[in-house]
Formats: C-alpha cells, structure tokens, sequence
C-alpha cells in the first residue's frame, strides 16, 4: 500500500463525525474571540478556545492512528487466512514476492499509525514518517516483482538493482522530510506510485494474454483505479497555489482520491490472494483428471497383464517341459548308448568283465544325474529344506569328472585342476554337484562349438574366511555382451540347444545354499563362472 504524510489528514477529513467536531470546534472558537475585547488578550478565558482546539487535533490523531491500525488488523488477517490456506497443500506455494510485499506494508501502517500520535509539526515531522514511507516503497517494489514474475524469472541484478534503489529513495525522502514541504513529499509518492502501477498493468496485461485468470484481471483493475487515484492526488497537489501547512487546509477532493486509493489497494492483495486460489482450484482439478487418467491405465494394465499371462501359460509351460526333457536328455542318452553297446557284446558271445564293470558303473552314474535333475527340480518347485551335509569339493568335483570323462576325452579338452586345501562346506551334496556337473556340460559345449585349436577347461577351487569358492573357466567364445545381463534367468538360453534351464537351476540352487553365483569374461577369451558357498549350515528355501 502507497501511504505518505498526507495521509494523516486526508483520512481525518474523510471521517464526517470528526468533520463536525472540528467544524464546531472552530465554530465556537470564532464565536468566543468574537465576543471577547481584543484589548483584553491577558484574559484567562481566551486560553478555552486555543484548548478546546489542541484538544480537538488531538482527538483527530488519535482516530487517525486507530484507523491505521484497523488497515493493519484486516491486512494481517488476510496474512494470517492466506498463510493458513497454503500451509494445508503442497502442490503450490504463493509467490514470496507477495507475500514480502503484505508483511512490509502491515509493518508499514503499524510504523505511520504509532508515528502519528506522537506527531506535533505537519512539515517536518519525525524520523519515523521516513521510515513508514520506506517501507510503503518497499511493499510497491515487492508487488511490481511479484507482477514481473509472472511473465519473466527476476534475475540478481535486477533484486540489486532495486535494493540500491530503496536506499536511495531513503535517503531521498529524509532530506525532503527535513528540509522539503508537505507538497513536496505528496507528489513524489505519487509519481512514484503512478510509475509501478503502469509497469504493473503491462506486466499483468502479458501474463493474461498467454494465461487467461478472472483474478488477475480483477487485480488489473485495481492497479488501474489506483493509478487514475494516484494520478488525481498529484494533479490537485499540482493545480493548488496554497501551501499546506495545517490540517484545514487540505482539498475534499484529495481526501476522497487518497481514501479510494487505499481501498483499491487493499482489494490489489485480495485479488493476488484470489489468484494464487484459482491456481490450486486448477491444479487440483488437473491432478484429480490425471489420478482419474492413471487409474485408468493401471486397471488396463492389470487387465492387459491377467490376459497376456493366460494367454502365455501353455507356451511357458511347454517351454519349461522342453528345457526339462533336454536337462535329462543328457544323462538318459548316455545311458541308451551304453545299454546299447553292452546289447551288442553280449550279442557277440563274449564280453570282458572289466569292461562290463565299467559299462555297468556308468549306467548307474548316468541313472543318478538323471535322479538327482528329478530331485533338486523337486526341491526347488517344493521348497523343501536343504539336507546338508558335511562336503569336500574336490573330491565332488573329481566325481563329475570321472562322469564327463568320456565327453571330455572324445573332444580332446585338457582338464587343468587347481584344487585348494581345505574346502569343505556343508551343503546338500546332490544339489551342488548338479551345479558343478551343469557347469562342466556347458563348458563342454562351448569348447565343442569353439573354434580353438587347444581346448582347455581351468576348474579352481581355493578356501575363505568365511566359505569356499571355485571356478570353472574355458577358452570357448565366451558369453555375447547382450546375452549377459539375462545369463541366469529362466527360460533364455544363448545356446543352440537347450531352453535355458540349467544356469537358472545352478543360480537357484547356489542361491539356496545362501550363495553367489557370477560370470565374467575368462582371461584370453572365454567364459569364467565363480561360485561362492558359505561354510556354515544353511537351509534357504527356494
């Protein structure tokens, strides 16, 4: 709010009861000198009127100072409605330009309403009017930013700008409060008061042609009625050939402009706190329409998925029957071509025992692959409890090799042991040479497809703190970049045969025994898998 020093009596005049009582004053003042003998000025009874009248501007300024106050008591209940309201959502917070400009203009009138009942000179009255008027320019600088903001960021040069500026027009205006005239001081508050109005009314113009807002067109037209106040205050004070000095002396004109701009600026802070409204109505409006919209897309999503899952249930289930049936491939076509050739030399009237023992021996291995697949599958798809068991590594993964040992020999792969002391776990024994025997068959297939000259296949065992780890290595092709980051999930394999069931299995058994499983490319080319497996007795179910 833009208040000067004229304020004070602009006010008083417009208060019809304070009118008449002044009228009256001066009214039996008149009368009593009238009555009076001038050459009698000694008499005591001429001290009653000069009394009644010191009485009566006494009086004034206090229902002046009231009426300041009563601004400042409607304004902070605005403060204390606005503050409330934005404090209750977080969706938008108001502009700390506005909300600056409120607070410096309730401090403002509390200043120039205190400043009035001790006031005893209309011309140059106390330091504390400097000090109101700074903080009325301050209140219409913080509105113009606010006004600014709407339309461009306020940059740091131009908050500088404006802060040099405050201290300039404090300097200003205490020279004109002790050396200047009431005149002089008016008109300077108006023309400053005109010039924010007119930057204000192009601002909110720009803003409401790219955002149309009822309230900011509400706050357009009471900036303009008070620039038209504004504007009247400063002709009347231009026009007028009589210095102000007593409270008298002051046009009824002037007292209606001041008052009227005083309204309009109290209705400027209600319409900005009205758009700051309009603008959490639309927003909330926008996020229920988006809520609405994303609830939507969630409950066809659901939809979407239900549909696809069941429609997707019979390929899945024959693809992990698929990746099954190849997991047992393995150990059961091993067991035909023995049965095979044992069929034929005991066909041929003769057999070595030895080699019968051999054949005989491996037939149940290749039995016990097939039934420990069956059974860590069952644990698995059961959750049943890990039946754990105190195990050397190495020695379990020497009875793998001796299983593999035909496969590895027909590929001419070299078998490079680096077995460790000392690792031994207590983990579920099937299980964990189903892993070592998954491993082993992969590097197998990776040597066969591999165009390497020499195959080797580098198998690495060595004891922890905490565990025991082993690794098994081969210098194939190794694993493409693109097929590693879903080398362990179901049902994506990278080989040519095969569902992709048995890295998955090997992660899911591993993992149960409340370990680790990793792959990294093999030093030299190749594919490197690492297994770590604690020491301690676990059970985790799958």
């Amino acid at each position: 709010m833009k208040i000067d020093f004229a304020s004070i009596c602009y006010i008083s005049y417009a208060l019809d009861v304070f009118s008449g009582a002044l009228t009256l004053s001066k009214s039996f003042s008149n009368l009593t000198l009238a009555l009076i003998d001038t050459s009698s000025a000694t008499s005591p009874l001429i001290s009653f009127p000069l009394k009644l009248e010191r009485c009566t501007i006494a009086f004034m300024k206090l229902l002046i100072s009231i009426y300041f106050y009563i601004l400042a008591t409607i304004q902070f209940g605005l403060l204390l409605g606005v503050y409330h309201y934005y404090r209750s959502q977080h969706t938008i917070r108001p502009s700390l330009y506005w909300m600056s400009s409120l607070v410096v203009s309730i401090v403002g009138l509390i200043t120039f309403g205190t400043g009035i009942v001790t006031l005893t000179d209309i011309a140059h009255p106390e330091f504390n009017f400097t000090v109101a008027n700074t903080l009325f320019f301050i209140a219409a600088t913080l509105q113009f930013l606010f006004c600014r903001s709407l339309v461009h960021s306020i940059g740091r040069r131009l908050q500088v700008f404006f802060i040099v500026l405050t201290i300039i027009f404090l300097l200003v205006f205490e020279y004109m409060r002790a050396y200047g005239s009431f005149e002089m001081r008016t008109a300077l508050m108006c023309f400053i008061s005109i010039t924010f109005f007119i930057f204000q009314i192009i601002q909110l113009r720009k803003k409401r042609k790219s955002t149309p807002s009822q309230q900011l067109a509400y706050l357009q037209y009471a900036t303009t009625a008070e620039l038209l106040f504004a504007l009247g205050r400063f002709l009347v004070l231009v026009a007028s050939s009589v210095s102000i000095s007593r409270v008298d002396q002051l046009p009824q004109i002037l007292i209606l402009f001041t008052v009227a701009q005083m309204v309009m600026s109290a209705l400027s802070y209600i319409a900005i706190g009205g758009y700051w409204a309009e603008r959490i109505a639309k927003e909330s409006a926008r996020a229920g329409l988006e809520n609405e919209e994303i609830r939507g897309l969630l409950i066809e999503r659901e939809g979407l998925i239900a549909s696809l899952l069941k429609a997707n249930k019979t390929t899945a289930t024959g693809a992990l029957s698929a990746s099954i049936a190849h997991e047992l491939n393995q150990p059961l076509g091993a067991s035909s071509l023995n049965i095979q050739f044992l069929q034929k030399k005991l066909a041929e009237g003769g057999i070595d025992p030895g080699l019968e023992k051999d054949i005989l021996e491996t037939l149940l291995a290749d039995n016990q692959r097939a039934a420990n697949i069956i059974k860590s599958l069952r644990a698995i798809f059961s959750e049943s409890q890990l039946d754990a068991e105190r195990v050397d590594l190495n020695e379990l993964i020497d009875l793998v090799l001796q299983i593999t040992k035909p496969e590895i020999q027909s590929k001419n792969i070299q078998i490079v042991l680096k077995s460790g002391s000392n690792v031994i776990a207590n983990v579920n024994r099937g299980e964990v040479q189903q892993v070592i025997l998954n491993l082993i068959n992969n590097a197998i297939q990776a040597l066969e497809d591999s165009t390497q000259t020499h195959r080797k296949m580098t198998i690495e065992t060595q004891a922890q703190s905490n565990g025991l780890e082993f690794s098994i290595a081969d210098n194939g092709e190794g694993v493409s970049v693109e097929h590693q980051s879903h080398l362990f999930e179901l049902l994506s394999g990278s080989k040519k045969t095969g569902m992709g069931l048995g890295l998955w299995l090997c992660q899911h058994i591993v993992t149960r025994h409340g370990g680790r499983i990793s792959y990294a490319d093999a030093a030299g080319g190749g594919a490197k898998f690492t297994i770590f497996l604690p020491n301690e007795p676990i059970e985790i179910f799958g």
